[in-house]
């Protein structure tokens, strides 16, 4: 039995939102928190992107973020349990909910090629949920998925797979792809607000610190 006193240990995920009223549409939670985050930054102003000897000190806009993570799923504890769901599917409506991150709704397909059929001559392109990457209260932020692949390493005697590892890629989305104005928008902005903070709260060094008494 998990003590009263032990502190709630929250989990990673995902959160689906209507990307024009910002209306939670599913959640998504890890089973298990991923050992690692990695997060790479490419900087708008530098490199090929520089522009002249004039605009080095400036940037262009936000660092483009991107995150990479490994969750494990595991159902030996619920096949243990005899969950019903789990005996008859093992871990696939876990995996195809993750897979349909990546995938446009079939109705949408099907109407899609109803238009073609009948001589559209300009199909939009589907559009989906605005994701959001959740990671404790200070990091909640859109992003687009980039990256999927799952590793299934063990089956059950129908070869529903019971355990998994879900390798996932991200890109955060700036106001820069959503607009300031949209729900979106305001949500990279928040994200952006809470690092300001957090810088602000770090200890400063000093000249001493490097060794040196003052700049040349």
């Amino acid at each position: 039995m998990t003590s009263p006193l032990a502190p709630r240990l929250l989990r990673a995920g995902l959160v689906l939102v209507d990307p024009d009223s910002g209306t939670p549409l599913q959640t998504i939670a890890l089973q298990y928190n991923p050992d690692t985050l990695t997060r790479s930054f490419q900087i708008k102003g530098t490199g090929a992107d520089g522009g002249d000897r004039s605009e080095a000190l400036r940037l262009k806009g936000p660092a483009v973020e991107t995150l990479k993570l490994e969750a494990e799923l595991d159902a030996t504890d619920r096949l243990a349990e005899a969950d019903a769901q789990t005996v008859r599917l093992g871990l696939q409506p876990e995996l195809a909910t993750l897979e349909m991150l990546v995938h446009p709704r079939s109705q949408r397909l099907t109407a899609n090629a109803s238009m073609a059929g009948q001589g559209e001559l300009e199909i939009v392109p589907m559009r989906s949920p605005l994701t959001l990457f959740v990671w404790g209260t200070s990091r909640i932020v859109p992003v687009r998925v980039t990256e999927l692949s799952i590793t299934e390493e063990a089956f059950d005697i129908h070869l529903n797979p019971t355990r998994a590892k879900v390798s996932l890629g991200l890109r955060v989305l700036t106001v820069d792809d959503l607009g300031a104005g949209t729900r979106g928008g305001g949500l990279f902005m928040s994200y952006l607000a809470k690092k300001e903070q957090l810088a602000a709260a770090a200890v400063r060094g000093s000249f001493a610190t490097l060794g040196i008494v003052g700049l040349p």
